[in-house]
């Protein structure tokens, strides 16, 4: 047998099997070209946009909460109370609300109304948090929050980007769908009247 009637025999491929070798597909529209180009750029976005957003975004809540920690943490300081009265009662917290006095640094005695826990007796000391005017506030906000809120923030930041790639994925699928739907009804009226010809013979 010779080498050109070889199956074997190395030459240039058929045109159909040259242009299958390429990628080429003949069934292959437009609006699947810029699906699969625009889904690819979606991924791109998604996988490097994803930790950018949520990265920035927490570290941005963070810093900005541990200026509120720094700030509270100058501006409020703890101090001893005594109670003025017996609390009594329980309720779901455990703690009820009840007059406290204390000394300021100025050496003026103050009063005001804080939580204190269920069953201390009248005259027990407690601590409480007061402002610079001297008045009871809450405790200043603490690292562990700022960390919190950090993460928290970050996360909410990596699910809306998450949201957002789906949703322009749903929304771009649903406009060239639309389209493939408008195109296959536009040469259905074209080729149905030939169709129902034939069957008519």
């Amino acid at each position: 047998m010779s080498a050109q009637n070889s199956p074997h025999a190395s030459g240039p491929l058929p045109p159909r099997q040259e242009r299958a070798s390429k990628g080429a597909n003949p069934l292959r529209r437009t609006s699947d070209r810029f699906e699969s180009w625009f889904r690819g750029l979606l991924m791109l976005v998604l996988v490097l946009g994803l930790p950018v957003a949520a990265l920035s975004a927490g570290v941005t809540a963070y810093e900005s909460s541990m200026r509120t920690v720094q700030a509270q943490s100058a501006q409020r300081q703890e101090v001893t109370a005594r109670l003025t009265s017996n609390v009594k009662g329980v309720t779901t917290e455990g703690k009820q609300q009840a007059q406290v006095r204390w000394t300021d640094d100025n050496g003026t005695v103050r009063t005001g109304t804080t939580l204190v826990k269920s069953g201390t007796p009248k005259g027990a000391t407690v601590r409480v948090w007061v402002d610079r005017d001297g008045g009871l506030t809450s405790p200043p906000m603490s690292e562990l929050n700022a960390t919190t809120t950090g993460w928290f923030v970050g996360g909410m930041a990596a699910i809306g980007v998450g949201a957002g790639f789906y949703a322009a994925r749903a929304g771009m699928r649903r406009v060239l769908d639309r389209r493939r739907y408008a195109q296959w009804d536009a040469e259905w009226d074209l080729v149905e009247p030939l169709w129902s010809a034939r069957f008519r013979r």
